[in-house]
Formats: structure tokens, sequence, C-alpha cells
């Protein structure tokens, strides 16, 4: 493979990544703070049409251990025969059982989207000490935890972030904001 075909899959591969992971701040829970409400309100309006993000959808490998992981760590699961959905607030993130992302039948997906290759953000609107509890009842490791600048309004916010992998090992991070 040469050079320039790596550094373009390498970028097409980031740009896909930051694409979910702006989806998913942007939409991924409502908030009742009145000030994180007006940004997030702020932003919706720059897309003049779009409502509101319905879903996103990834590939998954480990069908049985994500679903008892994401079970654990207190979503709604919805268990298709060709989709499973979790759920949190009005919001929803598909997983592709292997059957059908493996298939080569089923083309209305990134084409070459393999596990792992999500990155998703929620908001955690609970205490520090809840979301530990959480994370060790669903026995997910903490792989990285601190203070952030970014998240859903464009990059200036400051957050405590918590980072753990699941069963597929797409990142998953927890932010609280002040």
């Amino acid at each position: 493979m040469s050079t320039q075909k790596t550094a373009g899959t390498s970028q097409h591969r980031e740009s896909r990544r930051s694409f979910i992971k702006q989806a998913l701040a942007t939409g991924a829970v409502v908030s009742t703070s009145g000030a994180f409400a007006a940004q997030a309100s702020a932003s919706t309006m720059q897309a003049p049409g779009i409502g509101a993000l319905d879903h996103v959808a990834i590939p998954i490998r480990n069908v049985d251990e994500m679903v008892s992981f994401y079970r654990e760590l207190g979503f709604v699961v919805r268990d298709g025969a060709r989709i499973i959905s979790i759920h949190f607030a009005d919001q929803k993130i598909n997983f592709h059982r292997p059957s059908l992302w493996e298939s080569g039948t089923f083309t209305l997906r990134a084409a070459e989207a393999q596990p792992p290759c999500g990155d998703f953000c929620w908001v955690w609107e609970s205490s520090a000490e809840a979301l530990t509890e959480m994370l060790e009842r669903s026995d997910a490791e903490i792989v990285a935890e601190g203070e952030r600048t970014g998240g859903r309004d464009g990059g200036d916010g400051v957050g405590q972030s918590v980072y753990t992998r699941d069963p597929d090992g797409n990142l998953l991070e927890f932010i609280r904001y002040p």
C-alpha cells in the first residue's frame, strides 16, 4: 500500500471518528442545566432543517458481551434479530450484528467500518462517586480520567472526564460539567 493511500485512509478514519464523536456529543443527553441547554440550543440553530440526532450505528463483534455490558451500565437494550439498540434519554445507538455487517450485502453503512470504531461521549449528570460505582458494577476499567476542555459547546467547555472501553474496544467517555 502506498504512503499516500495510507495517509488518506488514516485521514478518512480520523474524520469518521471525529464525526461520530461530534454527533454523539451534540445529541447524546438532554441536560436540565439552563446555561448548558442554551448552549446546546444555540448549536442546533446552526443547521437549519435539522431537528435532532436520530441515531448512530456501528458494527459490533462481541454480541453477548456488548449486550451484557450496556445493560450493566444501565442502558435500555433492545435486542433485535439484525440490530441491537441501546437507549438513553431520547437517543439511541444501533449496534449492527456481525451477520449483518459481514454479509457483504448490507451497503447502508461505512464501507470499511469494523469494530472498534466508536468514540462515544455522554454527559454524566450525577456524582463522580455514582459514576465510579456504575463502572465498577459493570467491570469497566477506567483507562484515563481528568479535566478536559472541549465537548458539546465547540471546544470551550471544561469538564471532568472518565474514559473506559466496551467489550468491542470502543472508547466511552463520561463527562461531568460544573
